[in-house]
């Protein structure tokens, strides 16, 4: 699969969509989204293949994105609103280019890391006549098995590494706002001691003002 993405998400990205464009099975992209910022990507689709968009927010904000898929007539297919993970599958209509974009115009100031999985039609056959009429052999039947079930492990550490990211943000998050927690608090008990010094030493300096006038 060929992507090609538009957008304003850095230069960076460019880099990561000619690395898919080299491997031609990669399907899958993560990007920084910057705020204020729209990032397009582009696919040609043939008449009939079914296709699946996936996506996840993982890291920025309150994790969510805008996403639009539109035909090549311009027909929205899909669009949701800020949201943080969703999931679409459907059947191309026509032939031509499918565009798919994510944004981030109603951030003002939080920059936003997106994964998406786009694959389009089905993997072909492990075996050039797996679709024989006849049936499999135990060997073949055994490498199908094995075939599948690696894509399914494949899946599940994929979701369990953006999991994984989204965590250690939010855990890093969390962890910087205690940070500046605790320094404001620091600074309010500094500011407050001498605050009190000077309350104390306010009091003494009145008592021995009074002293010194009733002895005259």
């Amino acid at each position: 699969m060929l992507l090609r993405g538009y957008g304003t998400a850095g230069p960076w990205v460019w880099l990561t969509l000619l690395l898919v464009a080299c491997v031609a099975w990669a399907s899958e992209i993560t990007f920084e989204l910057p705020d204020n910022a729209k990032q397009c990507f582009y696919e040609e689709i043939v008449q009939g293949t079914k296709c699946t968009l996936e996506f996840q927010v993982i890291t920025g904000g309150h994790y969510d994105v805008d996403c639009q898929l539109e035909g090549p007539d311009g027909s929205v297919l899909y669009k949701e609103m800020k949201k943080q993970y969703d999931s679409f599958t459907f059947t191309a209509s026509r032939n031509g280019t499918y565009k798919f974009c994510f944004s981030n115009e109603f951030s003002t100031f939080t920059h936003k890391t997106v994964y998406f999985d786009f694959q389009v039609g089905e993997d072909p056959p492990l075996f050039p006549s797996e679709n024989r009429a006849t049936a499999l052999t135990q060997m073949e039947s055994a490498c199908v098995s094995i075939h599948e079930a690696l894509k399914s492990v494949i899946d599940y550490q994929t979701h369990f590494r953006l999991r994984e990211a989204q965590g250690r943000s939010r855990a890093e998050d969390l962890n910087t706002r205690v940070a500046y927690w605790s320094i404001g608090e620091a600074i309010i008990l500094l500011v407050v001691s001498i605050g009190q010094i000077f309350l104390l030493k306010s009091f003494f300096s009145d008592k021995r003002t009074t002293t010194t006038r009733v002895a005259s």
